[in-house]
């Protein structure tokens, strides 16, 4: 069918009919706003796509703690090493030894749950001519490990020890009984120090602290050693004075948060 009838447009003239033709004008002003818009809008949101939101801003700050105490404990080792041609004659005198050793030791106030057994062994013994090995004999050791409560009582152990024979002592190693309470002393102060620079860092940034992110430490101890490992031989000489000098538990903290 024409789109035209007795030759006149669909369409009218601007003079036939004004307001019609400002309607229309109007309508067409607004779709292009709309389509512009919306193309805006699809722009915006295709540029974001797989991006992360925008991370927070943080501070993360740090924190050191040290507590220094006197130890309280020690751990020695003592042990015999004897050697001869029959085996069976060799462990019996090692064994007699060994057993005044520990009858001394718990008459120096050494509970036996403090003593335990840390090796027994037994090694044959070469001599090598002229490139080859000949059996002279056995070794046999034992050693024994000492938790000591009372480290006054140190000297003692190692004049004990020396007197009664024992040729293989190790120690002592110092610690505290109670290590989790200095180091919890140590983490407060590691905190504290954390909270300081926290309130410094930001005023100089002029920003403010709002919500507490995340927590991380670590922690050691630096103990004290007297320890070498001595020979003492049959009948040793005095006893020697022993130091326990100071253990130092220390923490370390890390600290993040978000601030505004």
């Amino acid at each position: 069918m024409s789109a035209q009838t007795n030759g006149k447009s669909f369409w009218p003239k601007w003079d036939d009919n004004k307001l019609f033709t400002v309607i229309l004008a109007i309508i067409g002003v607004y779709l292009i706003v709309l389509s512009g818009s919306m193309i805006r809008k699809n722009i915006k949101e295709g540029n974001r796509v797989g991006l992360d939101p925008v991370a927070a801003p943080t501070i993360t700050v740090d924190g050191r703690g040290k507590v220094t105490a006197s130890p309280n404990i020690a751990s020695v080792q003592v042990g015999l090493l004897s050697e001869g041609t029959d085996v069976a004659t060799i462990q019996e005198e090692n064994s007699a030894k060994m057993n005044a050793l520990l009858a001394e030791l718990r008459r120096l106030g050494i509970a036996d749950a403090d003593m335990q057994t840390a090796n027994y062994s037994i090694f044959p013994k070469y001599d090598y001519t002229d490139g080859k090995s000949v059996l002279s004999g056995y070794q046999v050791s034992q050693n024994v490990t000492v938790k000591v409560r009372d480290i006054s009582k140190l000297s003692d152990i190692f004049g004990a020890a020396g007197r009664l024979g024992a040729n293989q002592v190790s120690g002592p190693t110092f610690n505290i009984e109670d290590e989790e309470a200095l180091r919890a002393q140590a983490r407060t102060e590691a905190i504290e120090a954390a909270a300081a620079k926290l309130v410094e860092l930001s005023r100089q940034l002029g920003v403010r602290p709002v919500r507490f992110v995340s927590f991380s430490e670590s922690s050691g101890s630096q103990l004290p050693m007297f320890a070498e490992m001595r020979s003492l031989g049959v009948g040793g000489g005095g006893a020697p004075e022993i130091q326990p000098g100071q253990l130092d538990v220390e923490v370390n903290v890390s600290i993040t948060f978000e601030v505004r």
